[in-house]
């Protein structure tokens, strides 16, 4: 949302987002899923930028696509947008201590190890994408008596972002702004808690450049320089919607202990890489749940900005990771076709 120029466009905007929360849930949810299905589906035939950029960015990721099958799946991503927001005004009326375990299927193996470093009162980081529904993750953490401290940015209106804590905390999330964010990220961990990130925007031209989806992406140094420097683990969670009833899978993809990066001559590369191949297969769960809408691959290593050969230390800290194949190094070490803006 484009930052408001006056307190009468931001009371419009709070009016606005208010009077369609009160109107949406005054119908049953599956209603309202149904029409935002077919809103996502209008709003993908009208808005071609960014449909033309999840397309674009689907055929990066996915070229086994044809282009009939990557078209159906933007429309799907714009359902599954229409279909976030929906839940997310209808989560705090839906969503509670009493019916958290009827909306919530606990992907069991792969986060009880997450559970036990929660309820032993250790520290750790949780960190997920733009998969799912991201936001309705954290709700579930709160009901499931496990406090998180999470990181997001302020929304540029004042008001509507005071209503979303709100929101975010009303469960026993407790929101962190980038204003105080460094010493409570410390203080939180010192203490044995648990600190939430959204870790996957673009984090321009001095991020790590690590693979995601066969390419080169840029990813912020803030998550894995916290876990070598507070010698916590990293756990990648996400919250997949599983039917339009507020229905969700808890899972996660991946754990990094700091046992993990210890021998490696690049921890930092080796965590942010890690990552971000745990954030690759929960999309690969559910590509429509994805917001294939960030310009994910918009900033450009040096090297490839300049033409200039893929400088050997990358290649090193790449061919170093364990789970890479000679044919993804081919193609992670390919630039991005010229046409890709």
């Amino acid at each position: 949302m484009a930052k408001p120029k006056n307190k009468a466009v931001m009371w419009s905007q709070y009016i606005g987002v208010r009077a369609a929360e009160m109107a949406l849930c005054m119908w049953p949810l599956r209603s309202n899923i149904r029409f935002g299905s077919d809103i996502g589906r209008l709003i993908c035939q009208i808005n071609k930028k960014h449909r033309n950029r999840i397309i674009q960015n689907l055929q990066l990721a996915m070229p086994q696509l044809t282009p009939l099958q990557a078209n159906e799946l933007t429309c799907k991503v714009f359902e599954h947008l229409i279909k976030l927001g929906i839940e997310i005004l209808h989560s705090p009326r839906i969503m509670h201590h009493d019916s958290w375990g009827s909306l919530a299927t606990i992907q069991t193996p792969s986060i009880a190890p997450a559970v036990q470093m929660l309820n032993s009162g250790k520290p750790v980081i949780m960190l997920t994408g733009h998969f799912g529904n991201w936001e309705i993750m954290g709700t579930l953490m709160g009901l499931m008596g496990f406090d998180m401290d999470a990181i997001a940015r302020p929304l540029d209106n004042p008001l509507l972002n005071n209503w979303m804590t709100q929101v975010r905390e009303k469960r026993g999330l407790r929101i962190v702004t980038k204003w105080d964010a460094t010493d409570r990220m410390v203080s939180v961990l010192n203490s044995g808690g648990a600190l939430g990130f959204i870790a996957d925007q673009n984090a321009g031209d001095r991020g790590v450049f690590v693979p995601f989806f066969g390419k080169l992406a840029s990813t912020y140094k803030s998550i894995g320089l916290l876990a070598i420097q507070q010698n916590v683990p990293v756990v990648c969670g996400y919250a997949r919607r599983l039917d339009d009833q507020m229905s969700y899978e808890i899972g996660a993809t991946d754990i990094i202990y700091p046992s993990d990066w210890e021998s490696q001559d690049d921890p930092l590369y080796y965590i942010t890489a890690r990552y971000m191949r745990a954030i690759e297969k929960m999309i690969r769960l559910a590509p429509e749940q994805y917001f294939w809408m960030h310009r994910r691959w918009k900033s450009r290593p040096r090297h490839e900005r300049l033409g200039r050969p893929f400088p050997k230390k990358l290649q090193k800290n790449i061919e170093a990771l364990p789970w890479m194949t000679p044919a993804m190094l081919k193609s992670v070490m390919q630039p991005l076709p010229q046409t890709f803006v």
